[in-house]
């Protein structure tokens, strides 16, 4: 039999040309497979666009905080934010924010589609935050950019709408500074009321800093400013940095030297990445460094409460590696505990006593609780009567005794200073 018979007899075969037949139509299901697999991967490089926003990036709250608002409600799978806020009243506020839980939604927005893909690494954690990983992707159609950027800016206005005319107040985490509670109304800077001109002040050279960048640069000065704000408690310290921050529009970064496992290193670090537009506050800066020129008893009394180095702090205010365009407030009860190394010019440029109320406080803080008529008169007489006690009185001291008579009249409150250190 020849090769052409054995072809022909093959070919007549029914079991052979079924299998023949089931082959070509599997080979060709495949290639076309293949094909149509090549031809999605050339249409998404070409005529898709892709964006991916992972979790350690700013604008990853941003975005998942836009997505709540535009497409949240579009989709049947969601996960929730509580938000949940109980004030001193006893009242709680408590508010639901729903936004695509993990997986894929489809949205539209601005004429197109677009597919929201939210991941979750179960195990992959962010070693600084101690949470599973997480990434957005943003997949459209067409090769226009700035669809995305439109995105962004949407989202970071949305997030700037929600901190408008507010102070920001930020911790830390790990390596990175986080937003810490809700934003806080800007305080007046007058409802401050400190001895005449001291406020004047510091506010005066924290603009001439802010807006004098060039000046420092032309002349070689490294580009950063150190305050100090000593004197008792209760006089307003902290206060009238909360103030100036919102008069400056600044936020706030508030840094615990005493925090367990803050080291030389991870100090230095939050100091160089803290957010722009910030005052950075190390409160109670004599509860965190013992000075040199103490005994050693009272040193030991200190061993164990913190890892940051002495020589840490002054390197990472003033040193080869400290960071520029930086604010740095530090308060302290008692001057005289602090080591002249810290607080040396350079790293302090500028020293203010906060004390007891004068004269001057007295009768500009009656004055802010008190109106009428005869409230200037009436202010004059409350200054002298608490001045001729001859005892030495805080801001706190007299905001809480204008507290209590909030509802008095001015001759009563005038009548009763005494009560301003009876209540204490």
């Amino acid at each position: 039999m020849t090769i052409t018979d054995y072809i022909s007899t093959l070919a007549d075969n029914p079991y052979f040309g079924a299998g023949f037949g089931l082959f070509g139509v599997g080979a060709g299901a495949a290639m076309l497979r293949k094909g149509m697999q090549g031809a999605m991967i050339l249409f998404r490089r070409h005529y898709m666009i892709t964006l991916e926003v992972p979790c350690r990036d700013k604008s990853y709250q941003w975005l998942l905080q836009w997505i709540t608002q535009k497409g949240a409600r579009q989709t049947q799978h969601l996960s929730v934010e509580t938000s949940f806020e109980q004030r001193d009243t006893g009242h709680v506020k408590t508010r639901y924010d729903f936004i695509p839980s993990v997986g894929t939604h489809i949205m539209w927005y601005s004429g197109t589609w677009i597919k929201v893909d939210r991941a979750r690494e179960q195990h992959t954690l962010d070693l600084h935050m101690g949470v599973p990983w997480e990434t957005v992707q943003l997949t459209a159609f067409g090769r226009n950019k700035n669809l995305y950027f439109k995105i962004l800016e949407e989202a970071r206005q949305l997030a700037l709408k929600n901190t408008e005319g507010k102070t920001i107040m930020y911790t830390a985490m790990g390596s990175e500074w986080r937003p810490f509670g809700h934003p806080r109304k800007r305080r007046p800077i007058g409802s401050v009321v400190l001895d005449q001109g001291v406020s004047e002040r510091i506010l005066l050279d924290c603009r001439e800093f802010i807006k004098n960048p060039q000046w420092y640069s032309d002349r070689g000065i490294p580009y950063r400013r150190g305050y100090l704000l000593h004197g008792p408690p209760g006089c307003g310290k902290s206060s009238f940095i909360t103030a100036l921050a919102g008069e400056i529009e600044f936020g706030i970064c508030l840094l615990n030297l005493s925090e367990r496992g803050l080291t030389d290193d991870r100090l230095n670090h939050l100091m160089n990445v803290a957010p722009q537009q910030s005052i950075i506050l190390l409160e109670d800066i004599d509860a965190a460094f013992v000075s040199r020129q103490d005994t050693p008893q009272q040193k030991s009394a200190y061993e164990g409460l913190n890892r940051v180095t002495f020589s840490g702090l002054l390197n990472c205010l003033d040193g080869v590696a400290s960071t520029e365009a930086r604010i740095v407030f530090m308060t302290t009860n008692y001057l005289d505990r602090l080591d002249p190394a810290l607080i040396r010019p350079g790293r302090v440029d500028m020293k203010e006593y906060i004390g007891h109320c004068s004269r001057h406080q007295l009768e500009q803080m009656f004055r802010r609780f008190y109106t009428g008529t005869d409230a200037e008169e009436n202010a004059r007489v409350f200054a002298e009567r608490v001045a001729a006690d001859g005892r030495n009185v805080s801001p706190a001291q007299i905001q809480g005794y204008f507290m209590v008579h909030k509802m008095s009249d001015q001759q009563t409150v005038i009548d009763n200073v005494h009560g301003i250190w009876d209540s204490t």
